[in-house]
């Protein structure tokens, strides 16, 4: 059974929503969702890609609909996958209807995009059907008054572009919303989901949009996603990330742990070295970073270069490697366990960690 700790940072409770058995908002944990990257319409491949990304953690999926014949996929992808299915349409609302019609959990339209007319057919549908909507409103389609109203996609104009659609679909009668307001400046992002949650209940999809490779990314990230999350703002998150989506995963996870917000996954932590360093400590670090990846239960493993501070920085981890010339002390909670060998470092560190992980499930 997976144990999770959660953060004592205290969010803004906001409406509680259900992607079908996913709860966002309310009381529940923050929910780590990602976007596939496949042509929607090769069924295959969008399915293996979803499957990869529920191994390493993910949530909540959602697919691009650049036409029909990718709405009339979704079928075929929701009934082999365990995630819930949001589809995610520009332009077209005659996509998002169907979309609906075929049993997605959720859709993501970004009103920007399409008449009010033509939305209002869409909150008829997502009525009927109790299918969640996500507003979505980012700079890079921001309607036309209010762009030149603010003198471009400042984080007021945002925020007003947000304000003015939740009171068209409250008009509606409609209240299943989630909103983003994403930009890929950070300091915009950061005010503009300040300012929303100032003015509304409802839950909010934190991302920075367009955010870049791998590194970037995760830079932007956990810098506007985490500076939100610690003022307790936000009830899911993206880290957006160009080329595999994968990727965004294990960062996700790492800004959530890092903020003790949930604590999924292994917690490594390691030295940059310094000229006391007599092991290879990178070829380790890189060894059990591999090994662990996409593991679900949280366990903090602390690898140290020397036996000078490394024991005392490790002392708050469950287990941990501290490096001396050619050997090193394993340590379990703060206290020394055994001496290794550095040839069986990772081979030694990765038993005792197996089972730790059993001993924890077993009580």
């Amino acid at each position: 059974m997976l144990v999770e700790h959660l953060s004592s940072i205290k969010r803004k409770r906001t409406k509680k929503i259900n992607l079908d058995d996913v709860q966002i908002g309310g009381d529940a944990p923050v929910v780590v969702q990602s976007m596939t990257n496949t042509d929607t319409r090769d069924v295959q491949a969008t399915v293996a890609q979803i499957k990869s990304l529920e191994r390493a953690g993910c949530e909540v999926i959602r697919v691009a609909l650049p036409d029909k014949e990718a709405v009339e996929a979704l079928p075929h992808i929701k009934k082999r996958i365990k995630i819930p299915l949001i589809a995610d349409i520009h332009f077209d609302y005659r996509l998002a209807v169907t979309a609906m019609k075929n049993g997605v959990a959720g859709i993501r339209i970004n009103p920007g995009n399409i008449a009010p007319d033509k939305i209002r057919q869409i909150i008829g549908v997502a009525k009927e059907r109790e299918t969640v909507i996500r507003i979505g409103i980012n700079s890079g389609s921001l309607q036309k008054d209010l762009w030149l109203k603010y003198g471009g996609a400042t984080a007021e104009a945002l925020t007003e572009s947000a304000l003015r659609n939740i009171d068209l679909f409250e008009h509606q009668g409609f209240r299943k919303i989630k909103l983003s307001l994403k930009s890929s400046d950070v300091p915009t992002m950061i005010e503009a989901y300040r300012a929303i949650s100032a003015r509304t209940g409802y839950p909010l999809h934190l991302g920075v949009t367009e955010a870049g490779s791998l590194v970037n990314a995760a830079i932007k990230s956990a810098l506007g996603i985490g500076t939100l999350l610690y003022e307790g703002i936000g009830d899911t998150i993206r880290v957006s990330v160009t080329g595999n989506p994968v990727s965004e995963i294990p960062v996700a996870y790492g800004i959530l742990r890092a903020l003790n917000i949930r604590k999924i996954g292994p917690d490594i932590v390691s030295c940059p070295t310094c000229g006391r360093c007599e092991i290879d400590l990178l070829n380790l670090t890189d060894k059990i970073e591999k090994a662990l990846a996409g593991k679900k239960d949280y366990l903090k493993v602390a690898l140290m270069g020397c036996v000078v501070n490394g024991p005392g920085e490790a002392a708050d981890a469950d287990i941990g490697i501290a490096g001396g010339k050619k050997q090193g002390i394993l340590f379990k909670k703060g206290k020394a366990f055994k001496k290794v060998k550095e040839e069986d470092f990772a081979k030694v560190l990765l038993e005792e960690i197996s089972l730790m992980i059993k001993e924890r499930k077993n009580n």
